[in-house]
């Protein structure tokens, strides 16, 4: 006996009714949340804006400090790395010098320094915009006051100054040049690992830590340190001028870093004494007003919301796909 085909049964007018109304009702759902993700990516952004304005309508409110009219003592911070996008960068510090003594009020000028040093660019630009405020407003004179330490570059800045002050206890000078990095041609061969570089010219990869020194290339690189360190000497020499008990020193200008106490015997500063010493005694005028350059609470806004919430902003949006990192 043979199986008959039979064909399959044709859903009746209820089946094709219910299929219907669960396909739009799924359909209705999908649109719904569509509208949702759309309003709530609107609202975001809305709060989103609405507090950058409020920031951007208060910050400059943050930066009052270092504008009064009365008579004071400009307090301008150094501290940190002395280097470019650094709280100690040239950028900060000129503009703070700018406006303190832009400032009628200003009397006199302390920068509380407490830094290892940094690039020796950065220093020159401050040093030089030292002097050259000083020679614009000659009635107004620079202190430097030296908290922890004030070394290298810190000191390179300082030396700028009428007057520098510190602690018995400070740290002072490192009046030298460093540049360093490794060696690793020994650790290559022992793993087998060959090195392949492509130049164009002779010396141009004569930094490269996986090669070997020649020393031509040596004696070049230690030839632009002493350089360096000849035009930091010059600077220290010009500021402190006969101050500098003994300017012939073997290890005045040798690296060496000394105490707040040994630095006054050689001359590298002219008195122990804090910032507010130095305004309330040597200035006259004991209120200290706060030039440091700081950043706006939109700035440390902007650096915490980081790139991360840009582009997750950019992807609700549309703007952007997904990143493959």
């Amino acid at each position: 006996m043979t199986d008959q085909w039979k064909a399959p049964e044709r859903p009746d007018a209820e089946d094709t009714r219910s299929w219907q109304l669960l396909e739009r009702t799924l359909q209705a759902n999908v649109l719904e949340q569509r509208r949702a993700r759309r309003w709530g990516i609107f609202f975001r952004l809305v709060a989103f804006g609405y507090l950058l304005g409020v920031l951007a309508v208060f910050a400059p409110e943050f930066h009052l400090e270092g504008s009064p009219s009365g008579k004071h003592t400009a307090l301008i911070e150094v501290r940190g790395v002395i280097a470019d996008q650094e709280e100690a960068s040239a950028d900060n510090i000129v503009a703070a010098l700018r406006h303190a003594f832009e400032n009628p009020g200003t009397r006199g000028v302390i920068l509380r320094i407490n830094s290892p040093g940094g690039s020796p660019v950065q220093a020159g630009y401050v040093y030089d915009e030292i002097r050259y405020q000083r020679s614009q407003h000659p009635e107004i004179r620079v202190y430097a006051v030296i908290t922890d330490l004030g070394a290298s570059g810190a000191y390179y800045i300082a030396s700028a100054a009428d007057e520098i002050y510190a602690d018995k206890a400070s740290l002072v000078g490192s009046i030298g040049v460093t540049a360093s990095s490794f060696g690793f041609v020994s650790a290559m061969e022992r793993l087998g690992v060959e090195r392949r570089i492509y130049t164009a010219g002779a010396h141009k990869a004569f930094l490269d830590p996986f090669q070997p020194q020649k020393p031509e290339e040596t004696a070049f690189w230690q030839g632009a340190l002493a350089v360096v360190h000849q035009q930091f000497i010059d600077s220290v020499k010009k500021g402190r001028g006969a101050r500098l008990k003994d300017a012939e020193h073997p290890e005045l200008f040798s690296g060496l870093v000394w105490t707040g106490e040994q630095a006054r015997g050689l001359g590298l500063v002219d008195g122990l004494a804090s910032a507010s010493h130095v305004a309330r005694e040597v200035v006259g005028e004991s209120e200290l007003v706060d030039f440091t350059v700081k950043e706006s609470p939109l700035d440390r806004f902007a650096q915490k919301l980081g790139t991360s919430v840009a582009r997750h902003l950019s992807m609700l949006t549309g703007l952007q796909g997904p990143a493959l990192n």
